[in-house]
């Protein structure tokens, strides 16, 4: 999800390709997606309960896949977010409903995800993933205070402790967190991948 803005895949798996058997991947991921929808009531109480904070953010990771027609997922991150006492874990919360709402579009939750990175309150690392997740959901040219807003808080010492999102981790290359690749990527596209990136997919010039 991180890396892409306004290319909303919602049920449409064909963009998967193929796996090795040759089968189509969109399968898998499909089969994956029924399975977590089916066993939300056993993940649920991880989000809710769970005294370990990454296994609250590991349960709303995979939360954020289930099939969510009436809402009712995504109703249970807005509760959590209000009582989760940790801010990466609430950073989570907030990147799952994005991704969420990336499946199944929500204008309200869009509407809600903008608030929170233009409101000065949340802790940084929920206003960066707000940044981010809205970024996600929207086709707007990024405003200008958001840019201010995600430049003054993406220090290294954040983008290091949000690598504890699975977002992150996986959207993050070869000697650049994800964050720092989420914001170059979304923000700066014109600045070129790092030079000493040992990731063999990066392009070198």
């Amino acid at each position: 999800m991180l890396l892409h803005r306004a290319s909303t895949r919602y049920d449409d798996y064909d963009e998967y390709g193929v796996e090795v058997t040759g089968c189509p991947a969109g399968w898998s991921v499909a089969a994956a997606r029924a399975a977590i929808t089916a066993d939300t009531a056993l993940l649920q109480p991880l989000l809710d309960d769970d005294p370990d904070p990454a296994i609250r953010i590991d349960a709303a990771y995979a939360l954020a896949t289930a099939t969510d027609s009436e809402h009712a997922v995504r109703a249970s991150f807005r509760t959590r977010l209000a009582a989760e006492p940790d801010p990466v874990v609430r950073a989570a919360l907030v990147l799952t409903t994005a991704e969420a709402a990336r499946t199944h579009p929500h204008p309200p939750t869009t509407a809600r995800i903008r608030e929170r990175w233009e409101d000065r309150t949340p802790a940084p690392e929920v206003r960066l993933a707000a940044a981010i997740g809205w970024l996600c959901l929207t086709g707007e040219p990024a405003p200008d205070d958001l840019r201010a807003t995600v430049d003054d808080l993406a220090t290294e010492e954040r983008a290091h402790a949000m690598e504890a999102l699975p977002w992150m981790a996986a959207a993050g290359g070869s000697r650049e967190t994800g964050l720092r690749r989420c914001v170059r990527k979304m923000l700066h596209p014109e600045l070129p991948d790092p030079a000493d990136c040992d990731d063999p997919w990066c392009p070198h010039h």
